[in-house]
C-alpha cells in the first residue's frame, strides 16, 4: 500500500489566532497518527498572516511532543534563509529528543517576498546559488565526525537525520538525483514540471549511502466531504487564498463561499496552479488519487488541505485515509 503523509501549513483562519492554529495542528497530528499517516510535515513561510509555521523547527517540536509514532518534519525548511550549521543544530536537537521520528525536507525558495527575505537574511547575494553546497555542508554536520573536524553540530553530529529535497522544478530533481536523496515535488501548488521532474530524477539518480534507489513523493490537495457539493464549497477557501496572493493582498484563510468573485484570468490562473487537487466524496478521492499514482508512479503521496473549519478539515483527512485503504496494494 502506498504511504500517505500529511503537509500542514498550520493555517490561521479569519477570526482566529496562531495559538488556535497550533492547537489545531496538534489535534490534527494526533488524529493523523491514528489514521495511519506516515509523516506529518510543516512548512516554513514568513510574513503571511494566514500561516503560523514560520518558526518551523519549534512547531515540529510541539507536534512531536504531542504524538508518539508518526514521523514529524519539515516540508520544508527554506535553507537559503539559514546557516546550515543552525539547521543542523536545530534538527539534531529534535532528533535527540525524538529519536527515529524526525525528517528534514529542504527547499531553496525564500518562502516569502523579497523584502521579507532580506529582513531574514540581511543580504540575498548568492543564497539560492549556494544551495547545493549548503545541502552538502548540512549533510556533513549530520555525518559521523572525522578527526580534525573543527566545526561540529552539537547535537547533530552522527545522528544521520534523513534529508529530503523539495522542489517544483528540474533543479531540485537533478540535485536530489546527484546526491542520492529522496525527492518531494510541490505539485499541490506548482504542477507544471511534475512528470518531467520525476522522469529526470529517476533517470539521473545515483545510489548513495542514504538511498539505494529513487524515492519520490508527490504533493496533492485533497478536499473531501460527505457530498461533492460540500467538498467544492470547502475548496473555495484555498481558491480565495490563491487569488489574494495573486492580488498582493494575502491574509488569514478566508471562509468558504458559494460563489467566488474573480475574473476569468484569475480563475484560469488559480485552476492551473491547483490542478493537482482532488475534490469530492471518498469515491471521487479514490478515483483521483488512483489516477495520480498511475501517472506519477509515486512512492508516497503527501496530502494537504487549507480548510477553514477545523472539524471539516479533520473529516477531510479522515476520508483521505479511508481512500488510501480502499486503494489497496500497489499493482
Amino acid at each position: 500500500m502506498i504511504p500517505f503523509s500529511l503537509l500542514d501549513l498550520s493555517p490561521v483562519p479569519v477570526g482566529s489566532t496562531p495559538a488556535d492554529a497550533f492547537a489545531h495542528s496538534l489535534d490534527l497530528a494526533q488524529h493523523a497518527e491514528r489514521w495511519g499517516y506516515q509523516r506529518y510535515w510543516l512548512a516554513e513561510h514568513h510574513n503571511m498572516t494566514g500561516i503560523a509555521s514560520a518558526a518551523t523547527a519549534v512547531v515540529i517540536g510541539h507536534i512531536a511532543a504531542g504524538t508518539k509514532t508518526i514521523r514529524v518534519g519539515s516540508g520544508g525548511i527554506m535553507l537559503p534563509n539559514h546557516a546550515p550549521l543552525v539547521i543542523a543544530e536545530q534538527f539534531g536537537t529534535l532528533a535527540s529528543l525524538f529519536p527515529g521520528r524526525i525528517d528534514l525536507g529542504l527547499g531553496r525558495a525564500p518562502g516569502t517576498d523579497q523584502t521579507t527575505a532580506r529582513a531574514l537574511r540581511r543580504e540575498l547575494h548568492g543564497s539560492a546559488e549556494s544551495f547545493p553546497d549548503d545541502v552538502v555542508e548540512l549533510q556533513r554536520y549530520f555525518a559521523d565526525p572525522v578527526e580534525g573536524q573543527r566545526v561540529r553540530a552539537v547535537p547533530g553530529a552522527g545522528l544521520h537525520v534523513p534529508v529530503w529535497l523539495l522542489g517544483s522544478s528540474l533543479f531540485s530533481a537533478q540535485l536530489a538525483a546527484a546526491l542520492g536523496l529522496p525527492f518531494a515535488f510541490a505539485s499541490h501548488f506548482a504542477p507544471d514540471y511534475l512528470l518531467t521532474a520525476l522522469e529526470v530524477y529517476r533517470a539521473q539518480f545515483r545510489p548513495s549511502a542514504t538511498l539505494k534507489k529513487p524515492y519520490a513523493m508527490v504533493g496533492v490537495n485533497v478536499f473531501a466531504a460527505e457530498t461533492a457539493d460540500e467538498a467544492r464549497f470547502l475548496f473555495t477557501s484555498l481558491q480565495q487564498q490563491f487569488i489574494n496572493l495573486r492580488r498582493g493582498t494575502p491574509g488569514q484563510l478566508p471562509p468558504p463561499v458559494e460563489s467566488i468573485a474573480w475574473t476569468d484570468a484569475e480563475r484560469a490562473g488559480v485552476e492551473h496552479s491547483l490542478a493537482c487537487s482532488v475534490v469530492g466524496t471518498q469515491a471521487d478521492v479514490e478515483a483521483g488519487l488512483r489516477s495520480l499514482i498511475d501517472q506519477t508512479q509515486a512512492d508516497e503521496l503527501i496530502v494537504t488541505a487549507q480548510i477553514f473549519d477545523h472539524q471539516a478539515r479533520l473529516r477531510s483527512f479522515e476520508i483521505a485515509s479511508h481512500a488510501r485503504d480502499a486503494l489497496g496494494p500497489r499493482t
